[in-house]
C-alpha cells in the first residue's frame, strides 16, 4: 500500500495562524458551525471554515498527477468520497476528457453550490455507506475527508471504498509526525475525529483491508 504525495504542493501554498485560531474566535462555537457543513463552513469567516471556498484553478495539478499516475482514459469511472464543491471531479474531466465522474458528500450546501459542470454527478450522502454496487469504479478517492468521521464510522468507510473500487484507490487524511504538529491540528482542525499518527493510519488500513494508496498533510 504505497505513499503516494499529491496534496503537499496545494496544502502548503496555505499560511495559518495556529494560535489565532484559538484565540479570535470562540473555538467551541466555530466548531458547532463548521460542524453543520453549510454557509459558515464553505463560504463564512475563515475562523469557521474555508472562508469562501470558490474554484479558482488550485486542484488542476492535482488532477494532472493523479491522472498521469493512474493512467485513468476516457471512460474510465471516478468516484470522490467526500466531494465538496466537486472542484477536483471538474478537473479531473479537464484533464482527461470522456472520463466519467461521481461525487459523494454530506453537506447539501456544497452540493447546490457545487461546479456546474459536475453538480448532476453529485449525491448527498454519507462515506460510511456508497450507494454503489461492488468494483463500480477505476479509482476512488478520498481527500482530506476521511479524518472527519468517528472510529466506528471510518471503518466503515474504509471497507466501503475498498469494495466500490475495482482498480485504483487514493486517500488523504490529515495526521502529525510530532507533538508540535499535533498541537497545531488540534489548534486548527474544526471538524476532525480521529486523530492519529502515520502509524495509526497504517493500523487502520490494515485493520479494515484497505489495499489502495494514501499519504498524509502535516500543520508544520
Amino acid at each position: 500500500m504505497p505513499l503516494v504525495d499529491f496534496m503537499s504542493s496545494v496544502h502548503k501554498k496555505t499560511q495559518r495562524d495556529y494560535l489565532g485560531r484559538v484565540t479570535a474566535y470562540p473555538k467551541a462555537e466555530a466548531a458547532k458551525k463548521a460542524g453543520e457543513w453549510g454557509y459558515d463552513y464553505w463560504d463564512g469567516s475563515r475562523d469557521t471554515g474555508y472562508g469562501g471556498y470558490r474554484y479558482d484553478g488550485r486542484w488542476r495539478k492535482v488532477a494532472d498527477s493523479l491522472a498521469a499516475h493512474y493512467g485513468l482514459r476516457p471512460g474510465d469511472r471516478v468516484l470522490d468520497v467526500g466531494c465538496g464543491k466537486g472542484f477536483l471531479l471538474y478537473d479531473l474531466t479537464q484533464s482527461v476528457p470522456g472520463l466519467e465522474v461521481s461525487g459523494l458528500d454530506i453537506s447539501a450546501y456544497a452540493i447546490e453550490h457545487a461546479q456546474e459542470e459536475v453538480r448532476p454527478r453529485l449525491l448527498l450522502g454519507n462515506a460510511r455507506q456508497l450507494p454503489f454496487p461492488d468494483h463500480s469504479f477505476d479509482l476512488v478517492i478520498s481527500i482530506t475527508t476521511l479524518h472527519n468521521l468517528p472510529c466506528y464510522d471510518l471503518e466503515k468507510a474504509l471497507r466501503e471504498i475498498e469494495r466500490v473500487g475495482r482498480r485504483h484507490k487514493y486517500i488523504c487524511v490529515e495526521s502529525f509526525r510530532n507533538d508540535q504538529e499535533k498541537v497545531n491540528l488540534l489548534y486548527w482542525q474544526l471538524t476532525c475525529r480521529c486523530f492519529a499518527s502515520p502509524e495509526e493510519w497504517q493500523w487502520w488500513f490494515d485493520h479494515c483491508g484497505y489495499t489502495g494508496d494514501h499519504s498524509f498533510i502535516y500543520f508544520e
